[in-house]
């Protein structure tokens, strides 16, 4: 690795190249243009991305037009960073000096604490989501290396013919058709082989239902006809969602009782349990994730995927690349989802090998059927090996941001804990929660980049689902756009557009038809994490926090502020403080403290003169932070990259 490579670590190009599209991942009309050739010692040229697909045409020169000069080196911003270089060391000691064994709560959570090993510190590893995947770390990383290693040799013994086709047939850069089509068979039947075995070792004798719900999914694709399939889909799916949670995964123990009643008359007296049977010889065999509906509703996603991209597939006008005179193996993101597959693509192999592909099956990120079926036949040019050794050193460095967390700041012990909050500063008591926030954060994006790092050693490149660091959002539209990104182009895909949208209708009517359609979106986005209270109080409340948002722009339209862009930018700075803080009572609400929890927080912040001291401070530290973030938009802006978050 050069040294130019090296200060691209952390750009927007190594992260995903879907945020900065190159010239050469435009689809060239009738296949007759050449790619310019890729140096990847040097940054990508990049495009606007603000609708998601290389097609837009907009050069770097044309993304400078409404920018703003650089104001890092004003006075102003000097200001704001006294401010921020003051508050972040006081936030991290806040939550450092309640973590300490001094710190009378200190004997409350201890017992939640596991021996570390940086500098003699325990490690706060009890949340038990992360500490599955902390835990299987070492053995997670000798599967990332045999599993492309025995593809390597898969493929070796069984290599791909390219024939040559003639010129009306292919273009100059892609090879034929049939030798793609050859590519794409070789490459499903290692993908269904390694799944098979994947699913046994993880699942055991749970790998059958498993199987038997994708079986009854793919019969609703094939079987029912078309203006049927949507619903069909959609009900079978959300009642697989309840069906798993209410029944707890199907133990087997259960169903011998119930096709074997006589098994009950085991029990010797009224208040016995019944003793063993045939179902709990098979439950004790469930592999090394006996709750395998926990990480289910992940391929519920895939699930509808396949089947509604195959609804759309019957229509098929003009929906081949073809038939739009693009080159097949140069495809841009938009059009390896958008265009449908070929007829023969939808079989069950193909639906088996995409729902389970190992890499992406426990946690994503989210690929369609269509984008995994394109990129099967023809390796993405995004997929290097400088970007993917970069991406591979970003997530080491994220992993070890995380040790280094847990090993100092003991903030999920503490609210597990459930301490007397009174007990703690307003000060604390809010970093108690905003560390929450990052550890979540984090806890979500490491599993989230192995698995994609896996992907892309595999050559596949799914979306990356973690835009920018959780500190760095100030809106509540962004930052859902950002967070689980490849998830919230599935709703979009899926759910927002079918819905209508943003609604086509002008004026009130059609911003009321947008909420109500994110209202829906986020109910099935709260169901689809967990079938609990607090994640659909979680679900509504991110709506409601969009509508300040929402009638803020409405009421101080952009184009209005044209020539006062200053005081536009001050104006949004405010009411980026009430985004942030409503953000961070949501989240904290859906997946750390619950509503109990936060009434407290709450109380203990503001309930007092100095709480309430605090709060002005925090929210003039907050105003300097969003400040920041504006000026590192227009920074990308001016290098041309333009994102929704």
């Amino acid at each position: 690795m050069t040294f130019l490579d090296a200060t691209r670590l952390f750009s927007k190009d190594v992260l995903d190249t879907r945020f900065t599209k190159s010239s050469w991942a435009l689809s060239t009309a009738g296949g007759s243009a050449k790619p310019a050739p890729i140096d990847p010692a040097k940054p990508l040229p990049v495009l606007d991305n603000r609708n998601g697909t290389s097609r837009s045409r907009l050069t770097q020169s044309e993304g400078r037009d409404d920018t703003q000069a650089s104001k890092w080196a004003t006075s102003e911003y000097a200001v704001y960073y006294i401010i921020v270089g003051i508050a972040v060391p006081l936030m991290f000691k806040a939550a450092y000096d309640v973590s300490i064994s001094s710190h009378p709560t200190y004997s409350e959570y201890e017992h939640l604490l596991s021996p570390g090993w940086i500098l003699g510190r325990k490690v706060d590893n009890s949340d038990q989501q992360y500490s599955g995947f902390r835990d299987n770390i070492p053995y997670m990383f000798l599967l990332l290396v045999f599993h492309p290693i025995l593809r390597r040799v898969y493929e070796y013994l069984s290599p791909v013919e390219y024939k040559v086709a003639s010129p009306s047939q292919r273009t100059s850069q892609s090879p034929s058709d049939t030798s793609a089509d050859a590519r794409l068979s070789r490459r499903v039947r290692f993908d269904a082989g390694f799944a098979c075995l994947y699913l046994v070792a993880l699942h055991g004798t749970s790998a059958f239902k498993v199987i038997t719900i994708l079986s009854i999914n793919f019969s609703l694709a094939k079987r029912l006809p078309k203006p049927y399939l949507p619903l069909a889909t959609w009900f079978f799916n959300v009642g697989i969602l309840f069906a798993n949670e209410l029944c707890k995964g199907y133990p087997y123990a259960g169903v011998a009782r119930l096709v074997s009643p006589s098994s009950l008359a085991s029990a010797t007296s009224p208040g016995q349990k019944p003793g063993p049977n045939w179902g709990t010889y098979l439950d004790n065999r469930s592999g090394l994730l006996p709750r395998w509906e926990i990480l289910f509703n992940i391929t519920v996603l895939r699930l509808i995927s396949f089947n509604l991209d195959y609804c759309w597939s019957l229509d098929r006008i003009g929906g081949s690349p073809l038939e739009k005179q693009l080159d097949s193996s140069d495809l841009s993101e938009r059009d390896r989802v958008d265009l449908p597959a070929k007829t023969e693509d939808y079989s069950f192999r193909n639906y088996f090998a995409y729902v389970l592909y190992s890499p992406l099956y426990l946690t994503g990120p989210i690929v369609t059927f269509n984008e995994y079926v394109s990129q099967q036949r023809y390796t993405p040019r995004s997929i290097t090996r400088d970007r993917t050794l970069l991406y591979g050193i970003r997530f080491l460095i994220s992993l070890l941001t995380m040790e280094i967390m847990l090993h100092f700041l003991y903030v999920v012990a503490i609210s597990k804990s459930q301490p007397a909050w009174e007990i703690y500063t307003p000060f604390q008591l809010s970093m108690l929660g905003y560390f929450n926030l990052h550890i979540i954060w984090l806890k979500l994006l490491l599993p989230w980049r192995f698995f994609r790092l896996w992907a892309l050693l595999d050559g596949i490149d799914p979306p990356e689902n973690m835009v920018r660091c959780m500190s760095d959002n100030y809106s509540a539209l962004a930052f859902w756009r950002g967070w689980h990104r490849s998830f919230n182009r599935w709703i979009v895909r899926y759910i927002y557009i079918p819905l209508g949208g943003s609604g086509s209708s002008p004026g009130s009517w059609g911003k009321a038809h947008a909420i109500f359609n994110m209202l829906v979106v986020f109910t099935f986005v709260a169901l689809w994490h967990d079938i609990q209270l607090k994640l659909l109080i979680w679900g509504w409340l991110i709506t409601l926090f969009f509508l300040p948002e929402i009638l803020a722009s409405y009421m101080f339209p952009k184009g209005l502020w044209y020539n006062h862009k200053n005081a536009y930018r001050l104006i949004c700075g405010i009411g980026a403080v009430g985004n942030i803080l409503m953000m961070m009572v949501a989240n904290l609400v859906g997946f750390a403290v619950g509503l109990d929890g936060i009434k407290d927080l709450v109380r203990g912040i503001v309930g007092s003169y100095t709480g309430l001291v605090f709060l002005a401070a925090a929210c003039g530290a907050l105003f300097a932070a969003a400040q920041i973030m504006f000026e590192l938009r227009e920074h990308e802006l001016r290098h041309g990259i333009r994102l929704k978050c």
